[in-house]
């Protein structure tokens, strides 16, 4: 037995006899809330912009009319590939090199604080939503939890290698408590809002 495997069960042998049972957590996740609408809310108050888009073709139309599509557009998504390049997603994080905008598909968001949960399945490579100067991500609109509590319960016993919740364009207030977008990432992110 190693050190470690002995340290673990010599914790599990010395557990407290009279552990208190956990909160119950279900009244915090409860909403009354129109969850499409404050998502959105909060997703403009942090720097970020929406599209509401009824399929992968308008969001082809958005891409065409808002961003310049000569420069380098990536995505991980086949339906995208008249306005995006799929060939970049192996392991070599200099393949993002000069990456103009990304186009991924989120798991799910949350509108509490309009944070999507994106994981390296879907990403291509672990950085590449860190990269380049704009993000977009694809939210299905019946994906949107209300509460981080529901979106909690949604990854649960989920295995992944690495994830995370992304919220808005980068940005920090600490140089001079002035609010400066794309300080350490994306400079803007575009959130479409498919359903």
């Amino acid at each position: 037995m190693s050190s470690k495997e002995s340290i673990l069960q010599k914790i599990k042998q010395n557990q407290p006899k009279d552990l208190n049972e956990l909160p119950n957590l279900e009244p915090l996740k409860e909403s009354n809330l129109d969850v499409l609408e404050q998502y959105k809310t909060i997703l403009k108050s942090i720097g970020g912009d929406f599209a509401e888009v009824s399929s992968y073709a308008e969001i082809v139309a958005f891409v065409k009319e808002n961003f310049d599509i000569s420069k380098r557009i990536l995505t991980t998504l086949p339906e995208l590939s008249e306005v995006a390049n799929l060939e970049w997603t192996n392991d070599d994080p200099h393949s993002l090199q000069n990456a103009e905008q990304i186009l991924v598909k989120a798991h799910f968001g949350v509108a509490e604080n309009s944070a999507l949960w994106v994981t390296d399945e879907i990403m291509g490579q672990r950085v590449s939503t860190f990269i380049p100067q704009y993000l977009a991500i694809i939210v299905n609109k019946k994906d949107i939890v209300a509460k981080m509590h529901q979106a909690y319960d949604r990854i649960g016993n989920q295995e992944y290698g690495f994830g995370t919740f992304i919220a808005g364009p980068s940005k920090t207030a600490d140089i001079e408590q002035s609010l400066v977008l794309g300080a350490h990432g994306a400079r803007g992110l575009t959130v479409f809002i498919l359903g």
